[in-house]
């Protein structure tokens, strides 16, 4: 096996785990489950378990120097938190091919703050780029039917979309900095960022802890406990595979990653449509193919200087 070849094997292993939560966190949320506390639980428990990967093989990473401290507080809560809050928020009203779909036009709108915020060149395809993801955004939506998606729902997935622009143009400036972080230590402290807000915003004395008692539905499978439901979520769609991405960038440029990226959602409408019975129409899927090779376009409208550039590791859904 390859280098280059290890690369995409852990990065698609990483899509494919990431994929599997999308389901895994809709069936804790269809128990009654409310997406903040869930989001507060999978950030609150992945810093934890990050803070010990770090203390144990990068004790020095665990220093705060004080000029970084307004930039790791936004990164977490503008990046972290509200990224995965407003996510959860769109897969309790939408299904989950749809909210992901959405949220993924976050390199798009990357892409047109890199021309217009950041004045770097960009290539005129993305200007095709745009056109395309939103033909295929109304072809998800069905708007020759009406607008037949959750309002709220929608509004949150752009939101959610937003929200992991702001995650990744921030990665991008930790990253660039004097004395740049390394992404394990820096999305660390993002969750930490993320675990302190929710803490302040959702004491943990006022924990739905019987919530993790009940039972998630999954088709064709018998229930299964939230709390092992989330134990899932925590460890195998988030931790496990964010180190594997970061490993998987050793091998891979940060446009071969971001095209393996793109996998997550076509993988996430697969399982869905498996384990929650979901479907889309064949139009939806359509519009679907639009969006992706839309972000693909967008992602390649970069400079080469900023497209190879190593991104800041992705968190998942």
């Amino acid at each position: 096996m390859t280098l280059q070849t290890r690369g995409y094997v852990l990065y698609l292993t990483a899509a494919f785990m990431f994929a599997i939560n999308g389901t895994v966190a809709k069936a804790i949320l269809l128990s009654g489950f409310e997406p903040a506390r869930l989001s507060q639980l999978r950030i609150t428990a992945a810093f934890l378990v990050l803070l010990v990967v770090v203390a144990l093989t990068r004790p020095a990473a665990l220093r705060i120097r004080r000029d970084e401290i307004w930039l790791l507080l936004a990164y977490g809560v503008l990046g972290v938190v509200m990224t995965q809050w407003l996510y959860f928020e769109a897969i309790a009203r939408m299904p989950v091919g749809v909210s992901l779909l959405i949220e993924f036009t976050a390199p798009l709108w990357v892409a047109l703050w890199f021309r217009f915020g950041w004045h770097h060149p960009t290539r005129r395809m993305v200007w095709f780029a745009l056109f395309l993801a939103l033909l295929g955004l109304a072809l998800v939506a069905q708007v020759w039917q009406g607008f037949r998606l959750n309002v709220i729902g929608v509004i949150a997935g752009f939101g959610a979309a937003f929200a992991l622009a702001l995650y990744y143009l921030l990665g991008d400036v930790a990253l660039r900095r004097p004395q740049p972080r390394d992404p394990i230590s820096l999305t660390m402290w993002g969750f930490g960022a993320g675990a302190l807000f929710w803490l302040i915003a959702q004491p943990w004395w006022s924990f739905p802890w019987s919530g993790l008692a009940g039972q998630g539905d999954l088709v064709g499978a018998a229930q299964v406990p939230i709390w092992l439901l989330s134990t899932y979520m925590i460890v195998c769609g988030t931790v496990l595979p964010f180190l594997l991405v970061v490993y998987s960038l050793k091998y891979l440029r940060a446009s071969q990653a971001s095209v393996v990226g793109l996998t997550e959602p076509l993988l996430a409408i697969l399982i869905a449509w498996i384990l929650l019975g979901e479907t889309m129409t064949a139009v939806q899927l359509i519009g679907g193919v639009f969006i992706l090779v839309g972000v693909f376009l967008a992602e390649r409208s970069r400079s080469t200087d900023v497209t190879e550039q190593q991104p800041a590791a992705q968190i998942g859904n």
